[in-house]
């Protein structure tokens, strides 16, 4: 499978980093709208219309997510076949994995599952040892995925992609591990065998975190391995003093809002001008933003809808 995913064509490798330039063009200038839609990944763009019919745009970004409950695994064509669909219409893409942990099987649960059922120490430490059972048994679930990525590859997709999301987040089986051996190595592992052994090369990868503790650096994977730096807000994200500190940590790299319940405001963005895209999290916009905020935000001169995305590539 690495043999076949190693092929890419010349066409394919001229265009990878169009989606990065783009967004390296527009930070400190404009900001992206973004939505991410969730299950059922059979109706992949649920909240992206529902956008559509509260502000009368389409979002610039659209974001799926391969999942891990069977229904939904089932339907990753669905997701991925939007993905490529929402591309032609002039979005950029993210895709998140909410990968199940290595030493249990796909489907697996939510909580416990992705949340709570961490890997002990001897476990990880097997995890990142290179021919290790377990490391061999997450390599074969890249390989899985791989394979939605390289069909996205062959037809010139390019794609935001956002594994490990939330490093500090230790309730993820994958999270909370600071260090040169902790979630940062495995994000590398990770990197290298999707880019290096298995051949794609139309990945823009994003460093995530959130809003939960000031100790960032003991989680950057190394800049040769991120793109664009995500933060996820579910508290005081949007304090100034996160903001300043991010830029400490992050320098000129491009910076985005990975998550959020409650939207930015206007005034935020205006205040706080280097987040190149704000993506809800999939039913919460709906649950935590009036149709007033929403609209209001969407109307905003500083915000690019999909409307205003196409010559853009």
């Amino acid at each position: 499978m690495a043999v076949a995913l190693a092929f890419l064509s010349a066409a394919t490798n001229a265009q990878a980093r169009q989606a990065l330039e783009y967004i390296q063009g527009i930070s400190g200038k404009k900001t992206l709208a973004g939505q991410h839609n969730k299950e059922p990944n059979s109706d992949p763009d649920k909240w992206t219309r529902y956008i559509h019919e509260t502000t009368g745009k389409y979002p610039a970004l659209w974001s799926g997510d391969f999942l891990f409950q069977q229904e939904n695994i089932d339907a990753r064509w669905n997701m991925i076949h939007e993905a490529r669909k929402q591309w032609d219409q002039g979005a950029v893409i993210n895709l998140m994995w909410h990968a199940c942990p290595p030493d249990e099987g796909e489907p697996c649960g939510w909580d416990p599952g992705l949340l709570n059922a961490q890997l002990d120490d001897a476990q990880w430490t097997e995890l990142l040892t290179e021919g290790s059972s377990l490391n061999q048994a997450w390599k074969k679930r890249m390989e899985e995925v791989a394979v939605y990525l390289s069909y996205l590859e062959e037809h010139g997709v390019e794609v935001l992609f956002r594994p490990f999301h939330e490093m500090n987040q230790g309730l993820f089986w994958w999270g909370g591990r600071p260090g040169p051996e902790g979630t940062a190595k495995l994000y590398r592992i990770t990197h290298d065998y999707f880019t290096d052994t298995l051949g794609l090369t139309h990945l823009i990868w994003m460093w995530d975190m959130q809003d939960l503790s000031k100790d960032f650096e003991a989680y950057n994977p190394g800049e040769e391995y991120w793109d664009v730096f995500g933060f996820d807000i579910y508290d005081q994200g949007y304090d100034p003093w996160w903001y300043h500190y991010i830029l400490s940590v992050i320098g000129d790299r491009p910076m985005a809002i990975g998550e959020c319940a409650k939207l930015p405001s206007p005034a935020i963005l205006a205040s706080q001008p280097r987040w190149v895209f704000f993506m809800p999290w999939a039913e919460l916009v709906k649950e935590s933003n009036s149709v007033r905020e929403i609209t209001e935000l969407y109307q905003d001169a500083r915000i690019i809808t999909r409307d205003e995305m196409p010559g853009w590539k």
